[in-house]
């Protein structure tokens, strides 16, 4: 949120109102200030992430500051039958949103109110005098602005029809679309007569649109120019990236192009700031796996590990583990394949295998340059497992991702690639093993009672978890807030495991997973499974949406009770 909302608010506007109002005190933006200048984050995404105000308060602050009332587009979003009482074009030039609409009172929401001739505007296309201007959240104004889009076909038709800058056009509004619709990925699919695109949301793909497949080379083309790829290479896979404006904000673009039967399919990874959310407690982890975590990156060496499969949310949250400790006492060098978010205060390095800058050798380089963390985008060989555990040995902090399907199986891993299990032991500090799932939408939750032995018949085994005979539940309706589908937003389920003094001496006898585990969980860590478990009772996901990314342990031994 940085530059959006530096642009429509201003740092100085903001101080001034939040001073003004007594919402903050001077210590709080002296502290904001600091942190804006070393990293990229805005005063307000200071204050936000630290709970210092909440994005209502400060909706509430700016609408006091207008002398207007606050209209909480989030909480009351309405029908898209009583946004289209207002003209298209008027709603997106003036950012105007029909908020109530009532005989004897008409409100509209604006993040605009002072622009000029709105009120009149309004008044004269409502056939009413007594139109009332309130203040609403410009993300608010965004989400309902999407909801206005017409369907991608319908748009793609109409730029084809002029015949000017089709190619252009296209991508830009499947951008924009994936920016409306929050999406992570876009994917471009060559069929037999057409492309089909789709956007990969809150984890799950779904289709957006399709485009004629004679427009797609030009379409591939420019993609490939902006992204710096060579536009004479059909039968090779390549990798580059795109960086933009759009609404303000910095939009970073990771593009893959790999070859197809039917023709080059196109990747592109979303790096938007909705992406990013660079906060532990945001990421989904409980105050004490936060208190675990924050004892490991208070070591001034070791190794922390965070592992996965590809999708998982690996990189994000090493991430929020570097924003957590990052400032200008200390040096932070990453090397990323590729690097994906780019971070001030960050020295960060990306693979490039044209010059042989791999993980390896650029690790390296990395620890002659007097670095104190070090982030290895992945560790994915034997060389790289040794120069990163020597790292750590050699007082450096080491941030990295592995490939295992949870956090046990880290260790023998590592020791199957050559790691010596007296230097493991020496430098592990922590693994932090994860998944996503899918939020409830908060807009159209609602509660519903299930019978133990109903939970028994949908995920077997989930007996062994309940007390009680009825468990309350809860579900998404759909809404427009979600798009019909029940969910909105991801959050992450974790499986912890602390390197104690005990588990240095396991690691040593060269021990199977089921032994780590055992002994994990004698410390207190909970899988992956029961830690979605917690979350499925506070209503943050369902048990369906568990089921998809975890399994319940295979066996109860050293079970807790957790519904």
């Amino acid at each position: 949120m940085k530059n959006k909302n530096k642009k429509i608010f201003g740092e100085e506007l903001i101080k001034k109102v939040l001073l003004g109002g007594n919402y903050v005190t001077q210590k709080d933006l002296d502290s904001a200030e600091k942190y804006s200048q070393r990293n990229d984050f805005s005063i307000l995404d200071y204050l936000f992430s630290n709970e210092i105000i909440t994005k209502d308060i400060f909706g509430q602050a700016m609408a006091e500051y207008y002398k207007i009332p606050y209209a909480d587009l989030n909480s009351n979003f309405p029908s898209m039958e009583q946004v289209f009482r207002i003209p298209i074009e008027l709603v997106k030039e003036y950012r105007a949103v029909l908020f109530v609409y009532e005989a004897d009172k008409i409100i509209i929401a604006t993040d605009k109110p002072e622009k000029e001739g709105l009120k009149e505007v309004m008044s004269q296309g409502l056939k009413n005098k007594n139109v009332q201007i309130a203040y609403s959240l410009s993300e608010d104004i965004d989400k309902v602005l999407a909801k206005c889009r017409k369907p991608l076909e319908t748009r793609f038709s109409k730029i084809i029809e002029t015949g000017e800058k089709i190619a252009p056009e296209i991508i830009d509004e499947i951008i924009d679309d994936s920016l409306a619709f929050r999406a992570s990925d876009i994917h471009f699919e060559p069929q037999k007569e057409k492309v089909k695109v789709r956007f990969r949301v809150d984890g799950l793909l779904r289709e957006a649109g399709s485009i004629p497949k004679k427009y797609y080379e030009n379409i591939l083309n420019r993609i490939k120019v902006q992204a710096k790829l060579r536009i004479d290479s059909h039968f090779s896979s390549q990798d580059g990236s795109i960086r933009m404006i759009k609404n303000n904000k910095d939009i970073d673009l990771r593009v893959s192009i790999v070859p197809t039967l039917r023709g080059e399919k196109i990747v592109i990874r979303v790096l938007a700031e909705y992406v990013k959310g660079f906060n532990l407690g945001d990421l989904g982890l409980s105050e004490k796996d936060q208190a675990t975590i924050n004892r490991g990156l208070k070591n001034p060496f070791g190794m922390i590990l965070v592992t996965g499969p590809t999708g998982s949310g690996k990189t994000t949250t090493l991430y929020a583990l570097l924003q957590k400790i990052n400032s200008p006492e200390i040096n932070i060098t990453t090397i990323e394949d590729p690097v994906e978010y780019q971070l001030m205060g960050l020295n960060q390095i990306q693979v490039n295998t044209e010059t042989d800058l791999t993980f390896s050798k650029g690790l390296r380089s990395i620890v002659r340059q007097d670095p104190d963390v070090i982030l290895v985008g992945e560790i994915r060989d034997n060389e790289t497992v040794e120069i990163a555990i020597n790292a750590a040995l050699t007082g450096h902090l080491l941030l990295s991702t592995f490939h295992t399907n949870d956090a046990a199986t880290a260790i023998p891993r590592l020791l199957d690639m050559k790691a010596e299990p007296f230097l493991l032991a020496s430098t592990l500090e922590m693994i932090v093993a994860q998944r996503l799932v899918r939020k409830i939408c908060e807009k159209c939750r609602i509660s519903h009672i299930v019978t133990k032995n109903e939970l028994e018949e949908k995920v077997p085994g989930i007996s062994d978890y309940i007390e009680e005979d009825e468990v309350t539940l809860y579900r998404g309706q759909g809404c427009e807030n979600c798009n019909q589908s029940g969910f909105s937003g991801r959050s992450a389920i974790f499986e912890i495991i602390e390197i104690s003094d005990k588990m240095q001496d396991l690691i040593l006898s060269n021990p199977s997973s089921n032994k780590i585990w055992e002994l994990a969980k004698e410390q207190g860590s909970r899988t992956l499974f029961e830690d979605g478990i917690e979350k499925v009772r506070n209503g943050i996901t369902t048990f369906e949406e568990l089921s998809r990314v975890a399994s319940l342990p295979k066996k109860a031994k050293n079970k807790q009770t957790i519904i």
